[in-house]
């Protein structure tokens, strides 16, 4: 595939989306970087400070659910291809309010695969429309099997009904008006910079408080968690070398029950902080589960290994490890964001100046 020179990454101020635009800004000089994000509650500027002033990356306020905003974009930009992360991500959020993953999820992604096709008018030579989702849209697991590409979905969350949508416009798309697509579906995401509602930065930042760890259930909820900067790297691949009209299941070979994983991180918690005679476990509380929860998510990645020689560069224990270390390095960028504060340096940085 030959190289775009305009790349449009959407969501890359947010978590897996800011390893994202580093990789390739850092990577592929000669490729202008363009990071569009609304810069709601999970997105922070902060994320990408090293790279802010790179010649080949622009920051884009905008939000992908304003169509008339995304479609003056690509005109004036003139994006070659389109790598879309951009989206609402969290269950609970989605149980409490659904219409606004359907908007940013579904009409959000719509937005921008029309304003690809209209910007390059059937000309669909070195472009592509890459579309990252999750795993979620298949549904539950059994106590055995494996997500594949071609695994039926069934969602059981807005959240992942909202993405199964998005999933199957892309594929319609593609069908209809021949959008040059590639779709990849991820397992549970880990690493630096993510916003701490999600169970491993907020178990992580609770423990630091000695705040109680709240585990769904019986906590026997079973994930495939994959390191973000190896999810990059996958993303990277599937971008350059990823067969169109594709998808590809991106997962750590990496399975862990809810307690067992909560019950590591303490360790890992208490040799950081050196709080052995206080063990970090005893702040393990089981609350009531949430609707709709998944039993298990378990991902093949065979395809992705076999095609593209893509594969987990850390074990889950080393992965942790250097997570926690992180988190324990920035505390500061961890109290900005539990407390909002990040916001400042995008108004600071992009609104003032």
């Amino acid at each position: 595939m030959k190289e775009q020179q305009n790349i449009l990454i959407t969501g890359g101020a947010g978590f897996i989306g800011s390893h994202v635009v580093r990789l390739f800004v850092e990577k592929y000089p000669h490729l202008h970087i363009f990071n569009l994000d609304a810069l709601t509650y999970a997105g922070n500027l902060e994320n990408l400070k090293d790279i802010e002033a790179k010649p080949n990356y622009n920051f884009l306020k905008a939000d992908i659910t304003d169509r008339s905003a995304v479609f003056k974009l690509f005109k004036e930009y003139e994006f070659d291809s389109v790598v879309h992360l951009a989206a609402e991500s969290h269950v609970d959020r989605s149980i409490k309010d659904p219409s606004v993953f359907v908007k940013t999820n579904i009409t959000g992604t719509l937005n921008l695969m029309d304003a690809a096709l209209k910007c390059w008018e059937k000309d669909f030579k070195n472009k592509l429309f890459y579309h990252i989702s999750t795993d979620e849209v298949y549904g539950s697991l059994g106590a055995k099997g494996l997500f594949r590409e071609n695994s039926p979905y069934k969602p059981n969350s807005p959240y992942a009904a909202s993405k199964a949508a998005s999933d199957h416009f892309v594929r319609a798309y593609g069908e209809t008006y021949n959008l040059p697509y590639i779709i990849s579906n991820c397992s549970n995401n880990y690493g630096p910079n993510q916003f701490p509602e999600k169970l491993i930065p907020l178990f992580i930042n609770n423990i630091i408080q000695q705040k109680p760890l709240p585990v769904y259930g019986n906590g026997n909820y079973t994930r495939d968690w994959l390191f973000v900067l190896d999810h990059a790297r996958a993303i990277d691949l599937i971008f350059q070398k990823g067969k169109l009209k594709s998808t590809y299941n991106i997962g750590g070979f990496n399975e862990w029950k809810n307690i067992d994983l909560v019950k590591l991180l303490c360790k890992i918690m208490d040799k950081k902080l050196n709080r052995s005679a206080v063990s970090a476990e005893k702040l393990i509380e089981f609350v009531k589960d949430r609707p709709g929860h998944d039993k298990r998510y378990a991902i093949d990645a065979s395809k992705i290994n076999k095609e593209l020689g893509w594969q987990p560069s850390v074990s889950f224990k080393e992965g942790l490890e250097q997570t926690v270390a992180w988190y324990l390095s920035n505390k500061e960028w961890l109290e900005r964001v539990s407390s909002g504060d990040y916001r400042e340096y995008y108004k600071r940085w992009y609104v003032e100046n």
